[in-house]
Order: C-alpha cells, then structure tokens, then sequence
C-alpha cells in the first residue's frame, strides 16, 4: 500500500483510541512548547507514547493486532507532521523522532516504508545542521542495540537527502558523518549470521544512496573543495568494496552492488592502475585528512583491501570494468613491463590475501590475478631495479608471507597450488640478494611449519640447480655470476639442522623440514664433486668438519636413539616410528658417507 493510500485509511480511523491518545500527546506538546518552551518536556509525552506502542509489539511481534496498531499511529503521526503540526512544535519532535519511530522499522514492511517517510519529512524541513547530528547520534545509538540492517535503514536514507541539504561547510560536515556510516555497517555486517537476508540489499542501496548524495554535493562546489569530497567519497567507495565482500563473497548477488560502486571510480580520479599498485591512496589520504591522517584513517582500516578487491572484480567481471571504464588488459600488460609496478601491485595484494575475513573466493581470484601478471619468467634484472629493490623488500616478504597463509590454510588442492605457482613467481623475480634475505627471514618465521620449511627449502634447491645449469651452457663460465652460490645457502640449512636455539632440530615434528635440508646439502655435495666448483663453501674443510660433527652425528644420535626407543614398545609403535623417519634417514646417511669421504680424501678424518 502507498503512503498516501495508507493515510487516506487512517481518517477513517480517526476515533480510534490511539489515535485520539497520539493526537492528545501532540495537543499537549504544542501548548507546553508555546506556554514555558520547555522542549524537553513537551516532547517526553510524545516520546512516552511511542515507546508504549513499541512495548507491546516487542512482547508480541507475531501479533497481527499490534502490528496494524503500530502503522496506525505511524500513519497518523506522518500525516501529521507534513500537515498540521507548528514548525516550532515539529523543531522540537525533530531532535527525538527519528530515533524512536526507527525502531519501528522492523515491525513490518509497511511500518518501515512509513518509518521512511516520517524521517524524510522532518530531514526536509528542519536546519540540515542539525539534522545530520541528529541522525548520526541515532545511528551511533542504535549500533549499540541493534544489529539487524532494518533499524538502520531509514535513517541512512534520511541522511543522504541532508547531505544534500547542507549549505555551509559541506565537505567539513560529510566528513564528520562518513565514519558513523562505516562503523554501522561493518557492526551489521560482523554480527550477521543471515547473508542471504534481503534487508542487506535495502541496507547497501541506501549506502549507494549516501555516495551518490555526495557526488551531487561534489558537483556544487569550488575546484579545491570538489577535489576534497571526491577524495573522501573514493575512500568511502573503497571502503564499502572490501565491507560488502566479508558479508557477499563473490556471489552473483554481489555484483550488482560491485558494479554500482565501481561507477564512482572514475568520478573520483581513482583509476586501476594506481589502486593496485596504491599509489593514489596516500596523495588522497593527505588530501582528506590534512594533518589529522592518523586518527582520521582508523575509520577507514579496508581502503587498500578494497583497492585490490576493486581490480581483482574486474578480472572476475567485464561488466564491472566497464562501469569503471578500465580495460583490464591494459592494466595488466603495464605490470607485466614494470618489474617495480609489479612489486607494488603485490605488496597491494598481500592486505586482502592476509585478511581473516575476506572469503576464499575474492583470495582464489587474487591469485590468479597476480599469476596473470607475470609473463611465466622473470626478465633480466637492472642494476637500478636490484637497488630499488631494498625499499620494497619489507612488503614483498609480508606479501609472501600472505601467499604462504594461502597455501597452508585453504581447503582446496587446485587454490594451493595455484598459490605455490604464485610465490615462486614472485619469489623468482626478486634479485638475488634480496631474494636470499627473504628465504632466510621465511625459514625463521616458519619454525611451526615445518612442510612450509619444505617447500622453501625445495625452491633454494631449485634456484641452485638453475645456476648450475647456466654455469654449464655458458661459454665464459670463469665470469658468470653466480646469483645464488654467490650467498652461504649453508647458512639457510644451517637454521634447520642446527637451530639457532641450540642442538639437533625437534624430531619428528621437524621431519619434513630436516629431511629437506638434508636433500638439499646432498645435492650441493654431488654437483661440487662433479665439476671444478671447489670455491663452493659446501666443499671447503672447515665446513665439511662444522657439518659432520655439528649437524649429521647429532642427528644420527638423535634419529638412531628414537628408533632404538620405539623397539621397547608395540610393533605398530616401531613402524610408525621407522616410517616417520624414513625421509630423514634417506637423505642423512648418504650425508654423512659423502662428508666422511671428502674428509678422508683431505686427510681429515
């Protein structure tokens, strides 16, 4: 039923008790307002009133009395105050009113259209000032009751048509509103355990609505102040991107919402390029904040999530590169020619692959985004990118490390190793010396992860033998650099079998990261013999005495005693334990005879 339908039912129903008892309170309201001018007093009847009405449907919700008494009295309330209500008496109501009849908005769909309409009425003739305060205490007092997106909804709506209202230091005002906006929405969102839940979609069109006020409002300004709303708005879009997918996913039912939050994008002067390399974000931050950065941002703690998030949809959707008016192959063939693009596109990523609470869907896309990006190998590295380098190395290893929690937390075989696919391309284009201190900080980061240790450690086995490969295809092979023999990979293996802490590495736990430490010093020790490589530490006497008394004898007491033990107890006990140990002892003995050989042709052993 429209609002007017419904209003032209209430006159037949005139006589009804509670409408003479809410025409009575307003009676009163108004003769108290113009007798003392006590505001606070005239309005607590009415107030009183209205909270007896939403007693009863609380302590009945399914009662269908109580809900058509309840659009009764809203119905005649709207009628009203947008026709016979003193504006003096309407400025009273109006610093209460929306925070009580909002509360009505669940009780029906009805009640709520009314609720809407109520609000809006006295957001049009009231100071817009202090409307937007009004509003902002109701939402900020709501989000500690309520979590469901009903309640909240009409006074979102309320507070986009102020903003359009403002008149004076518009940019100042919608920047005190924004985060009262955000904290609502993300405190709806994480209390959510109903995705599919309608209201969401009324709860983000009036978020919409909020952003498209203040495009409008943007359109009225000057040049310096136009720039500054445009900033905020994008922060806000950027904001909303990376909110709407912790509670959405990448469902179909998202894109919708997707594609009308990208459409600000351009208007905003936020194009692709600088938001997956996030280069645009600090200029903008400074724009809005000025020197309030710090405590301004923490409202906005998802904006280089939802940076990422931005791009990463367009990959996922063309229709959503169109409504940001990007061709997403462009984008990518720019980070494919800039090998610093690229480092900056991934230290982006590593905000929205990092998070606890963005779903594994967006994470899956991410990936193959970033797989997208490099051309399947590294080119050649510049002396000014390898010192360039050094600046992005803190986030190129937290980038890493994000991809790590990929590979070690989902689920799905195909996501991980697309997962791994993606940190050896990213680790691979890296130069060499930054590429070893980042190896090197993972291992230690990884002391629980042992099959992660792993893997690190088959990749420097990898990397090893690439360089082998090329020192034998090269013609001057006296004067090719080694880019990864150049380092101690023995100081990588080292962490392993002879940890920082102290004595042998923590069997069985460790097993999968020993046994890989050991193939690795194997594989060392087989290729030096081969060729004329004795500058390689691997084979130098100290080293090979260090390994043999420091790191294998250790581990053979170590491995030979646990054994031994598990002989004293069941059968399935021995074998469990003997399976356990069998890569370790695979690869540590002929460790050791290959050690003792070299040794014993020094005249050392």
């Amino acid at each position: 039923m429209k609002v007017q339908e419904m209003c032209d039912s209430s006159i037949s129903s005139a006589h009804h008790p509670l409408v003479l008892r809410l025409h009575e309170t307003l009676t009163n309201c108004s003769k108290i307002v113009a007798e003392t001018g006590d505001i606070p007093k005239s309005v607590a009847d009415v107030v009183g009133f209205l909270n007896s009405i939403l007693d009863d449907v609380v302590s009945d919700p399914e009662s269908e009395s109580f809900k058509e008494n309840t659009l009764l009295v809203l119905t005649e309330l709207n009628l009203c105050i947008s026709s016979s209500l003193d504006e003096t008496v309407l400025d009273a109501l109006s610093f209460e009113l929306p925070e009580v009849v909002a509360q009505f908005a669940s009780v029906s769909d009805k009640c709520r259209e009314m609720v809407e309409s109520v609000i809006n009425h006295i957001v049009s003739t009231s100071n817009p000032r202090d409307m937007l305060a009004i509003l902002c205490e109701a939402l900020d007092s709501h989000c500690k009751v309520f979590q469901e997106p009903v309640y909240f909804t009409p006074l979102l709506s309320g507070l986009a048509r102020v903003f359009l209202r403002i008149e004076r230091r518009k940019f100042e005002q919608i920047k005190v509103a924004l985060p009262v906006v955000l904290n609502v929405v993300k405190s709806v969102v994480a209390e959510s355990d109903n995705e599919k839940d309608g209201h969401f979609e009324e709860l983000f069109a009036r978020v919409l609505n909020i952003a498209t006020s203040m495009q409008e409002v943007s359109q009225q300004m000057e040049a310096k102040d136009k720039e500054k709303l445009k900033s905020l708005l994008g922060l806000f879009v950027l904001e909303m991107m990376a909110i709407s997918h912790i509670l959405a996913g990448v469902e179909l039912n998202c894109i919708s919402l997707v594609v009308q939050l990208s459409r600000f994008l351009p208007i905003c002067g936020f194009p692709y390029i600088c938001l997956i390399t996030g280069s645009t974000l600090q200029n903008v931050t400074s724009i809005v904040c000025g020197e309030d950065d710090d405590d301004y941002m923490k409202s906005f703690p998802l904006i280089k999530q939802g940076a990422s998030i931005s791009v990463i949809w367009a990959h996922i959707s063309d229709e959503v590169g169109t409504a940001a008016e990007e061709d997403l192959s462009v984008i990518k063939h720019k980070l494919q020619s800039s090998r610093t693009k690229r480092w900056q596109a991934v230290g982006m990523l590593k905000y929205l692959l990092s998070s606890t609470d963005q779903p594994w869907e967006v994470k899956n896309h991410a990936i193959e985004f970033l797989l997208s990006i490099f051309n399947g190998k590294a080119s050649e590295i510049c002396n000014d990118e390898e010192e360039e380098c050094s600046s992005y190395t803190p986030s190129l290893l937290a980038a890493l490390q994000a991809i790590q929690r990929v590979i070690i937390f989902t689920s799905g075989a195909l996501v991980r190793n697309k997962a791994f696919s993606a940190f050896k391309m990213v680790l691979a284009d890296i130069p060499s010396d930054q590429r070893f201190d980042i190896i090197k900080a993972l291992i230690i980061l990884n002391t629980n992860a042992p099959s992660m240790i792993g893997l690190l450690l088959g990749l420097v086995k990898e990397m090893v033998y690439e360089d082998y490969q090329l020192v034998r295809e090269a013609e001057n092979s006296v004067h090719l650099k080694f880019p990864f023999w150049n380092f101690n990979v023995l100081e990588l293996l080292e962490l392993v079998l002879r940890p920082p802490k102290g004595g042998p590495p923590s069997l069985p736990e460790q097993n999968d990261a020993v046994s890989a430490a050991l193939t690795v010093y194997r594989f060392l020790l087989m290729i030096a013999s081969k060729e004329e490589t004795s500058y390689i530490e691997a084979l130098s006497e100290s080293s090979l005495r260090k390994v043999y008394s420091e790191w294998l004898l250790p581990l053979r007491t170590l491995v030979s005693g646990m054994v031994e033990e598990s002989k004293d107890g069941s059968s399935q006990l021995e074998i469990e334990i003997n399976c356990s140990f069998l890569p370790v002892m695979s690869n540590l003995y002929p460790c050791i005879d290959l050690v003792e050989d070299k040794l014993k042709n020094l005249g050392s052993l």
